[in-house]
């Protein structure tokens, strides 16, 4: 094993399904992000590792399957390096690595929604780690409003991708107030709101649809909508998770709370 990576915190047989029974539960496990079933023995290892919490399995054995296991990879990659990773510079140098390959991938696959989402993400994460200041000085904004704008042209069920595009409208309009975010990035209140509701009716069961709300909610409005938010997080710390990652967004909707 080529990565040191801590082990995912959860034990949890329920989570840890065989490559047979995450092709059963593909539907579910992908209604985030609208992923393809896999067509080789690779790509489903992958993602089957992806969906257990084995990050650093993920990452290898999708980056070997190269094609669309490297949605896989850099998705492990990224949701490690959010959640799991607890050294700041580690976690930057990840999140920069995932985004390459992202960005790679969607220049080899450019109707690939998902290349171009995870790209967004991986960037975002990145900018936020940065300070979202600094990553729209060095022009991330326009970058990563293209990419999310292209994977929902590309695939209008993608609800992550509707999620991602309406946190980075509220942090834009957060950063730079609403006048300048409107004309020089094209991030309105009401749009940021929209793209919410709509990942939520994509995906009524997503934990991390909910958390981003609400954040993006007291972004955009401050103390107003704080009772708003808190409901917000109850329902997502109630959800039922279905994967690694979805009791990361449960876990992480716990902590809001507290």
């Amino acid at each position: 094993m080529a990565k040191k990576w801590v082990k995912f915190p959860y034990a949890d047989k329920s989570l840890d399904r065989d490559e047979a029974a995450v092709k059963k539960a593909w539907a579910r496990l992908h209604r985030g992000d609208a992923e393809p079933a896999p067509r080789s023995a690779g790509v489903l290892a992958a993602w089957t590792a992806f969906h257990a919490g084995r990050f650093a399995d993920a990452v290898e054995l999708g980056r070997e399957a190269g094609g669309a296991g490297v949605n896989a990879a850099v998705k492990a990659q990224a949701i490690y390096a959010n959640y799991l990773e607890k050294n700041d510079k580690a976690k930057l140098a990840l999140f920069d690595e995932a985004a390459a390959w992202a960005d790679e991938r969607r220049r080899e696959s450019p109707k690939d929604a998902n290349a171009h989402y995870l790209y967004a993400y991986a960037l975002g994460r990145y900018g936020q780690g940065i300070s979202v200041a600094k990553a729209l000085s060095q022009g991330f904004g326009g970058k990563i409003k293209d990419a999310l704008t292209t994977a929902i042209k590309l695939e209008p069920k993608h609800a992550d991708a509707r999620i991602a595009y309406g946190a980075y409208q509220a942090e834009v309009i957060d950063k730079v107030g609403g006048i300048v975010a409107g004309v020089t990035y094209g991030a309105k209140k009401d749009a940021a709101v929209g793209c919410f509701e709509q990942a939520l009716e994509l995906n009524p069961d997503s934990a991390i649809a909910r958390v981003e709300f609400a954040n993006g909610l007291l972004l955009l409005f401050g103390k107003s909508k704080i009772a708003d938010a808190e409901k917000l997080y109850r329902e997502a710390s109630a959800t039922a998770p279905a994967d690694a990652m979805e009791r990361l967004d449960v876990e992480l909707a716990k902590s809001e709370l507290e």
